[in-house]
């Protein structure tokens, strides 16, 4: 079954030219984050004597109000969102795999327990939350992977438990149960891989959350700190110059618009590849 749905995802990706799009535009953009320290400038280094530059043959991209190449700046800043987009996504997962995967294959009161949790939480704005944290813990790259992380996994943790509800009822799983293998055993070894595909789609939309969730703190001032840059501190910056130097915001922004699109996207196809039923409706 896993093999068929990995044939209809490939199918998907060819039929889809877009998709096929988005995936290059993404591995450019992995890419270019990866190749940031080839840039023959210091995206930190202030040089007043250049501020506000339009782009040229140098600064392909101009300067910022501190007269710091924007080029550099924009690919080292997708270093920064991309980076805390892929761990916060991967904190999210694990938790919310685990949680959900426990929640459904117990059932009955630790189910219930969880799920009234999960309630709660999700009762409270997950942003205000953010705020609340970020003000209390030092602002650096990992304490907003562990905030976003800690706030984004109740909702793929009830897919996951959905998930589990059905597989813990198939035959194989029935089989590991009476030949006597612990629980642990059958959820990582025989539910979870199961419904991968699943946990896939939800982590590709999960991604593009992230990047928004990051950016919006940085562009209140409570995420990345300066001089140090990420796509969200650099519209944060933009909007003093939006009027004398537009591109400052022009380019941050496109780059989350662009990234966000194509991990929807993306989880769009995947969707519809792992979920087939959902394309008879």
């Amino acid at each position: 079954m896993n093999r068929m749905r990995w044939k209809l995802l490939s199918a998907q990706l060819l039929e889809r030219k877009s998709a096929l799009i988005a995936l290059i535009v993404l591995g450019l953009l992995g890419l270019a984050a990866l190749a940031a320290p080839f840039v023959p400038f210091d995206p930190n280094k202030i040089n007043l004597g250049e501020r506000l530059f339009p782009p040229d043959s140098r600064h392909w991209l101009g300067t910022d109000d501190n007269g710091r190449d924007y080029f550099a700046r924009a690919l080292y800043g997708a270093r920064v969102s991309l980076s805390v987009g892929v761990l916060a996504m991967i904190v999210s997962v694990v938790i919310g795999t685990t949680v959900g995967a426990i929640s459904g294959y117990f059932g009955g009161r630790t189910d219930s327990l969880i799920m009234r949790s999960i309630d709660i939480l999700m009762s409270i704005p997950s942003f205000f939350l953010m705020l609340i944290l970020n003000a209390y813990l030092k602002p650096n790259i990992f304490t907003i992977v562990l905030i976003i992380g800690l706030l984004s996994w109740m909702s793929l943790s009830r897919i996951v438990r959905a998930e589990t509800i059905s597989v813990k009822e198939r035959e194989y799983v029935l089989h590991a149960k009476v030949s006597g293998q612990s629980p642990l055993r059958i959820i990582v070894r025989h539910i979870i891989p199961s419904i991968v595909p699943t946990i896939i789609v939800a982590a590709t939309v999960n991604v593009a959350g992230v990047i928004m969730m990051e950016s919006a703190l940085s562009f209140l001032g409570l995420g990345i700190r300066p001089p140090h840059a990420s796509w969200g501190s650099m519209l944060n910056t933009a909007k003093g110059y939006i009027g004398e130097n537009p591109i400052m915001a022009l380019v941050p922004g496109m780059l989350i618009l662009t990234t966000v699109l194509c991990f929807n996207y993306l989880g769009d196809v995947f969707r519809a590849a792992f979920e087939p039923k959902t394309n008879r409706r």
